[in-house]
């Protein structure tokens, strides 16, 4: 299945050039490669298919500069995506943005939608750390944060919790998401 997949869909040199043509914001960027990257350490755990994993993140907002209204946002990067990403990725993208209508059914539209969530967490704390790095969080802060509702009010903490619908518990789902954002730090500056 993964060699499929690897055959027929963008590669991330590939999806980090589209992010060039199409994100000028330096922090949707470096959101989308955080996502990217946690997704595709959910996708190890899980025994899934990493590279579609890790794209449908990289490029889940690669619509969110152009888009206008938001109930657009995820159909309109699902089709620029067509013929880049296998349905089931194009599908995830869609569900991430619940003003679309499209609701997240599999493992891999869950993910994203925990992904993309818990990312915004993970950044807001390292920057709260001494050298501002990812290297310096720990897992029990993350959970203080989230359990803080004034802390990166912005982070839905409902939305994070879709880990569970992955039979993750909180605690394990922030570990992998650490650890797939520390794997990528020089590219997030952190």
């Amino acid at each position: 299945m993964g060699g499929y997949w690897l055959s027929s869909m963008i590669r991330r040199e590939e999806g980090l050039k589209l992010l060039d043509k199409n994100i000028e914001g330096v922090n949707l960027r470096k959101h989308m490669i955080g996502v990217s990257a946690i997704m595709k350490k959910l996708a190890e755990t899980r025994g899934e298919d990493m590279a579609l994993w890790e794209m449908v993140g990289l490029l889940h907002d690669i619509d969110y500069e152009k888009v206008g209204d938001m109930s657009r946002h995820g159909l309109m990067s699902a089709d620029m995506l067509k013929g880049c990403l296998p349905d089931e990725g194009l599908n995830a993208i869609r569900a991430h943005n619940e003003m679309t209508g499209n609701q997240p059914l599999t493992a891999i539209d869950n993910a994203l939608v925990a992904a993309d969530a818990v990312a915004g967490l993970c950044v807001a704390t390292a920057l709260m750390m001494p050298h501002k790095k990812l290297s310096e969080v720990q897992v029990s802060s993350l959970v203080k944060k989230f359990k803080d509702p004034s802390f990166a009010r912005n982070v839905d903490r409902n939305r994070l919790m879709y880990c569970t619908r992955l039979d993750l518990n909180l605690e394990q789902f922030l570990m992998l998401s650490l650890q797939g954002l520390q794997e990528v730090a020089n590219e997030l500056g952190l």
